[in-house]
């Protein structure tokens, strides 16, 4: 049989369209085809995978960013796949429900851990095992959050593979129960694979919605409002954060145990 790295070789060009020698060595991860968008146009280099599952480009300056789509299975796959390119560093861009009250709609979480409630990690790492981000690379993110006078948390997500779930009363006092500061459905994920991989990673996550309550549960139109309220300076520090990392030539270490 190929090796994983044979396999990942030759399926990230096929997922992405974008060929191997086209990818940088730090990532920028979202499920926001528009920021894709953005981010080609800010830089002027080309996208790749317009009609494929995932959609990709890379900068002048080595800095790739990729779509990946949504849900724990998905996020598992890209990380698998980067492991084609070995990148130095992969940053999520993600949106999260605030659980918490001092998860409010436009705040920044950098998350210090994730519950692992989505079960696919479970095929990576052993259930005790935490999901823990490079606290390197938060700390660089954290900085560019603090020079643009940003609010940002920090906290436990809950990662869930559940999108309906609202409605559940049992699943809304279980959450209540972890203490989490909000929930997505990808960063537990993240972590455990990119620990599991070798890779150093971290998220950055938008408060989009309060679901906790029925007021707060996002809809079409208050997701419109967000992005068009804070989905450009969610990119922008994303993209700085890493962009300065590269230009540093800083080493985001993982060690393996």
């Amino acid at each position: 049989m190929p090796s994983k790295q044979q396999i990942a070789k030759d399926w990230l060009p096929r997922y992405t369209g974008m060929p191997l020698e086209r990818f940088g060595q730090h990532v920028l991860l979202t499920n926001f085809h528009d920021y894709v968008h953005r981010f080609a146009d800010r830089f002027g280099c080309t996208m790749y995978g317009e009609a494929r599952p995932m959609q990709a480009a890379t900068n002048d300056h080595g800095v790739t960013i990729i779509n990946f789509g949504i849900g724990s299975p998905n996020a598992a796959t890209v990380m698998d796949l980067l492991t084609a390119v070995s990148p130095r560093a992969v940053l999520f861009l993600g949106k999260c429900g605030g659980i918490k009250h001092t998860a409010e709609i436009g705040h920044f979480i950098l998350p210090i851990g994730a519950i692992r409630g989505e079960g696919t990690s479970d095929d990576y790492l052993p259930p005790r095992v935490p999901a823990l981000p490079s606290f390197k690379l938060h700390k660089f993110v954290s900085q560019k959050l603090v020079d643009r006078q940003l609010d940002y948390r920090t906290g436990v997500i809950y990662t869930t593979n559940r999108r309906v779930w609202e409605h559940d009363d049992a699943f809304r006092e279980q959450l209540r129960a972890h203490t989490a500061i909000a929930i997505d459905m990808e960063t537990a994920t993240f972590f455990i694979v990119g620990h599991a991989n070798q890779i150093a990673r971290g998220a950055l996550l938008l408060v989009s919605d309060r679901p906790m309550t029925p007021e707060g549960i996002k809809t079409s139109a208050s997701d419109v409002m967000v992005s068009r309220e804070w989905s450009d300076v969610h990119l922008e520090v994303g993209i700085d954060s890493l962009m300065e990392i590269e230009e540093n030539g800083e080493e985001i270490k993982h060690f393996q145990y």
